[in-house]
């Protein structure tokens, strides 16, 4: 007789490919910097206006969105999310000024990709697993972050054979595509088919025996500003959305965003800028299921500390390896930023966890994301301010390794253990 696979796991598995693609859509606009440069003469600033817009509204929408999966399912709001990246990319085939840009890739899929992002994992651990919650948390993470980078070579190439409508009609099939899988496998919660959580022993909890309840748009905004309120009421969440910030800076606003360009301006080609960021995603596929797993293994806060201190380091020593050519110190710092791009996933949603709940969590943690990706934003702007301004990105660089150290101290202040005074869900 063969072994039933639980389908807790089945659940993860679309999940994580949800995840994946999502990243992948969102991150593909840092390949097409440069032919829209090239096709329509905007500036870097203008382009990265876009971009900023598209990651506010990422890390924004995700704390809604999870109260709205709360309210009206999971199932319903992932599949609207896929059909807005699925719009927003079709329609950049037609555009023809940069402000189409803001709306289209700004906006439409800012809200889709914010809407399927890792608060949206996290509901899904938090509710399908009660054991191995922080392994599946590494995945969900690792997938995030994967799908940010592994797929840039192959989009690239595409760029190179057939332009860049070519990859964004791809993208738009593909958004399209995920739509029947999600509706068929994802249910919001174990009992809806009788299950249990994975893991789950003893007498019924409370929470497994919740169910959505269906209200309004404007409760479900409701339940996210409680969260957010809940959580300003405590230093953990100013201690952790600080350091998230810093966290969405050094990754999907520096490196995501710029590193393809900054490489060029040091004489190296798009095709082999994209494959060191290739080697980024599949080392971060290694430490972030690792992170998982020593998540639940050891304190938190002295994980984050010690990767934001090792982002720190690749940070600082990155302007001064960058060349035409890929040496073997930087494909070594390649590495290192790979083991460490989202390891920082799996101890943050822990602590949220720990702090707030298994419900309320999810929702804090959306708002500690949504600083995640305001860093994100802020640093797409700066860093193209700051190249076009000085001619060149080490400042860029340089500010940002220096706030990856100061994130690595401030982690430490975060309380070993829930205080009595704190709200919980």
């Amino acid at each position: 007789m063969g072994v039933r696979v639980h389908r807790a796991w089945i659940v993860a598995g679309v999940t994580f490919l949800v995840l994946l693609a999502s990243a992948a859509f969102r991150s593909s606009m840092g390949v097409m910097v440069l032919p829209f440069e090239e096709e329509f003469g905007w500036t870097k600033s203008a382009i990265s206006l876009a971009v900023s817009v598209n990651l506010v509204l990422y890390g924004v929408t995700a704390p809604f969105a999870a109260a709205l999966m709360e309210r009206f399912g999971i199932r319903q709001v992932a599949v609207a999310a896929l059909a807005l990246i699925a719009t927003g990319t079709g329609l950049t085939l037609v555009m023809n000024a940069s402000w189409q840009l803001v709306i289209l890739w700004g906006v439409l899929v800012g809200l889709g990709v914010g809407s399927t992002a890792l608060v949206f994992g996290a509901l899904v651990a938090n509710r399908w697993f009660t054991a191995r919650r922080g392994l599946v948390m590494g995945l969900f993470g690792a997938a995030w972050a994967t799908g940010q980078l592994v797929f840039l070579p192959l989009i690239t190439r595409t760029i190179e054979i057939a332009g860049w409508r070519t990859a964004s009609l791809i993208v738009t099939l593909l958004a399209a595509a995920l739509i029947p899988l999600v509706w068929v496998v994802l249910q919001d919660r174990p009992s809806a088919v009788g299950l249990r959580p994975y893991g789950a022993s003893g007498s019924e909890t409370a929470e497994e025996q919740e169910q959505n309840a269906t209200h309004s748009g404007w409760a479900a905004a409701r339940l996210a500003i409680d969260g957010l309120l809940a959580g300003m009421r405590s230093r953990t969440f100013w201690l952790l959305a600080g350091t998230f910030f810093v966290c969405g800076w050094t990754t999907n606003g520096i490196i995501s965003t710029h590193f393809i360009p900054a490489a060029h301006d040091h004489g190296m080609g798009a095709t082999a800028a994209a494959g060191l960021l290739a080697v980024v995603g599949i080392f971060d596929l290694i430490g972030t299921i690792g992170s998982g797993w020593l998540t639940d293994r050891f304190d938190p806060r002295v994980l984050l500390a010690i990767y934001y201190g090792l982002r720190g380091v690749a940070l600082l020593g990155l302007p001064l390896l960058l060349g035409p050519d890929i040496d073997p110190p930087l494909l070594v710092i390649m590495v290192l930023f790979g083991l460490d791009w989202v390891a920082t996933v799996p101890p943050t949603v822990i602590l949220c966890t720990r702090f707030y709940g298994r419900e309320r969590g999810p929702i804090v943690f959306g708002w500690v994301f949504a600083a995640h990706m305001v860093g994100a934003a802020v640093a797409a702007t700066v860093t193209g301010v700051i190249r076009d301004s000085a001619g060149d990105y080490a400042t860029a660089w340089f500010l940002a390794g220096g706030l990856a150290v100061l994130a690595a101290v401030a982690v430490l202040l975060i309380p070993r253990r829930q205080s009595s005074s704190l709200p919980v869900g």
